[in-house]
């Protein structure tokens, strides 16, 4: 296995992706926006996201074919992702939401423990497109949290004001 590490500054919408200290790859990300910019290894990618309540992402090259899809459970904890006819899981591992696991049926495994501004990614492959694409889940679930807490939250918070 192979040990990626990536960066996110604070206020920052774009993940660097290092291997040691050079920086291959990277994924913006406008906070709350449908479309995602993703970059490894030359190859770059497109992430669009679609739908209201029940959201999927699909994954296009840098020519506009479409190449993947992300299909995510309600309960915000684990993903279905196809990349090339082939078919990838990805799960949180703990209960914080602080590692996970992608598993694919060609034997991909990929490997994470994050916070909010860094990670490592531990990989037994070099397949760009399954990095980038759980690296990507993880973001979108961060920012589905975010968008529930807002949700919950202020109500209750303009409700102790009045």
């Amino acid at each position: 296995m192979k040990t990626l590490h990536w960066k996110k500054g604070l206020f920052s919408c774009t993940y660097k992706i290092y291997s040691g200290n050079e920086q291959i790859g990277s994924l913006c990300n406008r906070s709350f926006s449908k479309n995602s910019e993703a970059e490894m290894n030359g190859k770059k990618y497109t992430f669009r996201t679609k739908g209201f309540f029940k959201q999927s992402t699909e994954v296009y090259t840098e020519s506009g074919e479409l190449v993947g899809e992300i299909q995510y459970n309600s309960w915000m904890t684990k993903a279905q992702i196809s990349l090339n006819s082939k078919y990838y899981y990805w799960k949180y591992n703990t209960m914080w939401n602080t590692k996970w696991i992608m598993e694919g049926e060609d034997q991909t495994q990929i490997k994470s423990c994050t916070n909010s501004f860094s990670g490592d990614i531990d990989t037994n492959t070099d397949n760009e497109l399954a990095i980038l694409s759980g690296l990507y889940v993880t973001n979108y679930y961060m920012q589905m949290t975010v968008a529930v807490m807002v949700a919950v939250f202020i109500p209750i918070f303009t409700s102790t004001m009045q």
